[in-house]
């Protein structure tokens, strides 16, 4: 869904191209998360609850972070484009047992999609090339929770979302550059429970990413 949703707004976005510089990235990195107050209210299998999660990414387990974006560059070193994010939170076990829910994750992705806005200072530091980015946009998680009694487990979207980049890019060849850099994001998240009543928590995650950029 987040990749068919993404590739419909670059298509509808291609007109640009005509007068810009394509860029297509693909990352992979670190990701964690801060802990965040969640609540949990009018379940009819579940009790109203207020507490504090504690956070993992667990980056490099099945499902895999990731990211890609696609981004127009015009001149000025001014550049706008679309991001899709898939970060994960899976609650820690000491917030499981305080709660005693099976699972509470947002693991199949806690997928931002943001329409992002860059600026990047070419020629500055020689063949290295600084940017930085921001935007706004959407959190379309896959929302899972389950106690024994009640499970929730599917694709939402669930609110607001904002992402924040700094980062340097290197050419390798004329067509493809590496970069690394750090990429922030932040989710409001209002989720749907299967049994009724909804999970409420903002996630904010910091990732160190490292990937590949391909020019056209």
């Amino acid at each position: 869904m987040i990749a068919a949703t993404a590739v419909g707004l670059c298509g509808a976005l291609a007109p640009v191209s005509a007068w810009a510089e394509l860029s297509l990235s693909f990352y992979g990195g670190v990701q964690e998360a801060a802990p965040s107050d969640v609540t949990l209210r009018g379940d009819s299998l579940l009790a109203d609850r207020d507490f504090t999660s504690t956070w993992e990414g667990r980056s490099f387990d099945l499902p895999y972070y990731w990211g890609a974006r696609a981004t127009w560059w015009g001149e000025g070193g001014f550049g706008f484009g679309l991001d899709v994010n898939h970060a994960k939170v899976y609650a820690d076990a000491a917030t499981l047992a305080a709660t005693g829910y099976e699972r509470l994750e947002f693991s199949d992705g806690l997928n931002i999609l943001t329409v992002n806005a860059y600026y990047r200072w070419d020629g500055m530091l020689g063949a290295v090339t600084p940017y930085v980015g921001g935007g706004v946009g959407l959190a379309m998680p896959h929302v899972e929770l389950t106690d024994g009694a009640s499970e929730t487990f599917e694709y939402q979207v669930t609110g607001p979302a904002a992402t924040w980049i700094a980062g340097a890019s290197l050419p390798v060849t004329d067509r493809i550059d590496v970069f690394g850099e750090y990429k922030g994001t932040w989710s409001q998240n209002s989720a749907e429970l299967t049994t009724g009543g909804t999970l409420e928590t903002d996630v904010t995650t910091g990732a160190l990413n490292f990937g590949l950029s391909f020019s056209f």
